[in-house]
């Protein structure tokens, strides 16, 4: 006769082995999920119908301006993690239904300091592929601007982008966008549009004026190696010579910040109109970039004011960007730039005309994923009416970037 204690013990220890043998049984049964290791970490479902790819990058950055160009004691340090981004993408049931989500974790990148708040989600898209050249997407990312602003962060040749797209460019909106790409007659082209809030990333209501985008881009030598036009250097050395040449239009009705999609918050709100255009060149290492682009504000003066008296204003005017590099055999590249913005003589007594010249070199470890960046830049600026009194300086820059 067995103790009754013992039974108790008996029936738990075989509970135990039925249940063990059951998640054995289960784990056999149960197909694994796929990995892969690409641009990314990549996990697709078994039965292949949901697609999830991870990657994370972050730029480590330590910079020193001048007091002027003839006192070259130190007036600012930038020390800081400038970049530091996880993003998800994939596909749900189909190949065909595309998701976009990136997510950041450092104060620059989340516009703290224009909008009072932790602005992390910055792109968070769903994208239908109708068919091989044409999709349609809605959500929060990228609008369809300059070719220096659809060009990741990661994949830039000097440390950041110019003072020509961060004073004009349109940056992220939620709304609609559309994609077609095809060619004729051997002219590849691509058409973009959206229509968006024109509020930018993250505002949770919307006046009743909507921001309307169109751009275009000509490749009349073909296609790219590489998706080629939307990095920067010519990192695979294309065997012949390719161009693009792009125009973007966009119009954002009734905004409330000073950049349209970004910057700080209008007093009164403006109607903004941004013209850009842009050229891109690549052959055997060889790159050369140009842009140009435009704001005003329709209608109304580009300057907003409180009952203090405070001002705030849309930049009204105009930039330029020229850039051009070589990339050597050993994957060191030497880089030039010369960029200008100037604004229109309503705002000249608020900000002055802004040149920068720059000199940079870069080492590419593994392309984009892993390099190392340093440059030069010889700042003037220049005020082109009141009273304020010029100030030239010198900026100097070094950066690693690091990602999968």
């Amino acid at each position: 006769m067995i103790p009754k204690a013992c039974r108790s013990i008996l029936a738990i220890f075989i509970l135990m082995l039925l249940l063990i043998g059951n998640a054995f049984g289960q784990a056999e049964i149960s197909p694994s999920p796929y990995f892969s290791y690409g641009k990314g970490l990549g996990i697709i479902s078994p039965d292949s119908l949901f697609m999830l790819n991870i990657r994370f990058r972050m730029q480590n950055r330590v910079a020193f301006s001048s007091t002027d160009d003839s006192d070259l004691t130190i007036d600012e340090v930038e020390a800081r993690v400038r970049r530091l981004r996880l993003r998800f993408d994939g596909f749900i049931y189909t190949p065909r239904l595309y998701y976009l989500i990136q997510l950041a974790f450092t104060r620059a990148d989340m516009d703290y300091d224009d909008t009072s708040f932790p602005n992390i989600v910055r792109d968070a898209m769903v994208i239908y592929s109708v068919n091989d050249h044409f999709s349609i997407g809605l959500g929060q990312t990228k609008l369809p601007g300059n070719r220096q602003r659809v060009v990741s962060s990661g994949d830039l040749q000097l440390a950041d982008r110019s003072i020509v797209n961060s004073t004009f460019n349109i940056d992220r909106d939620f709304g609609l966008q559309m994609y077609y790409n095809n060619y004729l007659s051997g002219l590849y082209y691509v058409l973009r549009g959206s229509i968006s809030t024109g509020e930018g990333r993250n505002i949770t209501s919307s006046d009743r004026g909507l921001a309307y985008t169109g751009r275009m881009e000509l490749m009349p030598f073909g296609h790219f190696t590489n998706g080629g036009d939307y990095f920067e250097g010519d990192l695979v050395r294309e065997p012949k010579p390719k161009v693009s040449v792009g125009t973007t239009f966009s119009n954002n009705f009734n905004t409330l910040r000073t950049g349209g999609q970004i910057g700080r918050f209008l007093f009164e709100p403006r109607t903004i109109e941004t013209l850009m255009f842009d050229f891109l060149f690549k052959h055997k290492g060889w790159a050369f970039q140009s842009e140009f682009l435009m704001r005003n504000t329709k209608d109304d003066s580009p300057v907003t004011e409180n009952i203090d008296g405070d001002k705030r204003f849309v930049y009204a005017g105009r930039g330029e960007n020229y850039q051009g590099s070589y990339l050597f055999k050993r994957n060191y590249e030497i880089v030039g730039r010369i960029s200008r913005v100037r604004p229109n003589e309503e705002i000249q007594q608020l900000t002055p005309q802004v040149r920068q010249f720059t000199l940079g070199s870069s080492k590419y470890v593994r392309g984009h994923r892993l390099k190392l960046q340093a440059d030069l830049t010889y700042e003037m600026n220049s005020w082109l009416s009141g009273p304020n009194p010029d100030l030239n300086r010198w900026l100097v820059r070094f950066q690693i970037e690091a990602g999968i």
